[in-house]
């Protein structure tokens, strides 16, 4: 436990500026959504209609196991990416980049629902958008730290003052922490398999009632 106080408080400066990047992506992804065209309106209100009417007539239960390793393969591609990138010097600006683009994409994703559909966008963006992606999050933020700190580490030691430290050490808790990250995207891909569809149950009927083509 002291250890991980230690750690924590000697990467406070990485947690803030990780958090923050990733703020400014979420905003910058909702501010992106008044740049659309109306063609790209019309071409994403399209998509969400189908989207809407196929969460509505499906059933939750069809093809769950699916839907889980779907789910939980795209979180772990991410998250075993920004362990790939923390291993070399160069990939810390990859890293950088994940996590912008990831604030990006539920900045826009929010902006834009609450933006085509008003509150009730807003409703569906917190039962559904919101959740899994507050779990998700901090997970991304403790892998990008961790791989920051690991790719600094090297750098430190190996490129700029040429020691020959042992890296093991490191490495090993570097993949370790890595691990648990995964077994928790795991538990989180549990969630939005089995809970989050039955949420969109609950409120995609009324964007059905309201759901429009912009333009249209």
């Amino acid at each position: 436990m002291r250890t991980f106080r230690h750690t924590f408080k000697e990467q406070t400066v990485l947690y803030i500026f990780v958090a923050v990047l990733f703020l400014v992506g979420v905003i910058f992804g909702a501010l992106m959504v008044n740049a659309l065209s109306l063609e790209q309106q019309q071409d994403l209100g399209r998509y969400l209609q189908n989207f809407f009417w196929t969460v509505d007539q499906s059933d939750t239960g069809t093809g769950a196991a699916q839907t889980f390793w779907s789910i939980a393969g795209l979180h772990l591609k991410w998250v075993g990416l920004i362990w790939f990138l923390g291993l070399s010097v160069i990939g810390l600006p990859g890293i950088l980049i994940l996590d912008f683009l990831k604030g990006v994409l539920i900045g826009f994703t929010v902006g834009y629902l609450v933006g085509q559909f008003s509150w009730k966008g807003l409703l569906f963006a917190l039962v559904t958008v919101a959740p899994p992606n507050l779990l998700i999050t901090p997970v991304l933020i403790v892998s990008s730290v961790s791989a920051i700190s690991f790719s600094l580490h090297v750098i430190k030691n190996r490129v700029m003052l040429h020691n020959r430290v042992n890296v093991v050490g490191p490495f090993v808790s570097y993949v370790g922490l890595t691990v648990v990250m995964c077994l928790i995207m795991l538990g989180i891909s549990s969630f939005e398999t089995w809970v989050t569809p039955a949420m969109m149950k609950w409120v995609t009927p009324s964007l059905l009632e309201t759901a429009a083509v912009p333009g249209l």
